[in-house]
């Protein structure tokens, strides 16, 4: 069992990098028992996911993540991931704030999103 950390954080590099570039090839994560919650919508099933991933009204989009923080959620391995950053969308100057959870199970040599929950922070 590799150390939780470690696993959060390649997952959150290799997640953001994925999202940035092409946000449809982001359906290997998912199952069809996983979850999403974008803001006010919820949607469940891989299909569905990337489905809403893939709409969402911008072009381009950048994440930094500031904050990063990680759990291990159960005895079975799985890992809450908890990250705070800033989303750079198409050619605005001002970054938007944004927390997201992650809840990881793992899946043979690697780990699937079981939930995802996504909100951007307005102060």
């Amino acid at each position: 069992m590799s150390d939780f950390n470690t696993v959060a954080t390649e997952f959150c590099k290799f997640y953001y990098e994925k999202f940035d570039s092409d946000r449809s090839q982001l359906g290997n994560l998912y199952r069809e028992q996983s979850m999403l919650t974008f803001e006010t919508s919820q949607v469940q099933g891989t299909k569905d996911i990337v489905e809403k991933l893939a709409g969402l009204p911008f072009a381009k989009v950048a994440h930094r993540i500031s904050t990063l923080d990680a759990q291990p959620a159960s005895p079975q391995g799985d890992i809450l991931v908890m990250v705070t950053g800033e989303l750079m969308i198409d050619d605005e100057q001002n970054a938007q704030r944004y927390s997201q959870v992650f809840h990881l199970i793992p899946d043979g040599n690697s780990y699937y999103v079981f939930n995802d929950i996504f909100r951007l922070n307005y102060s």
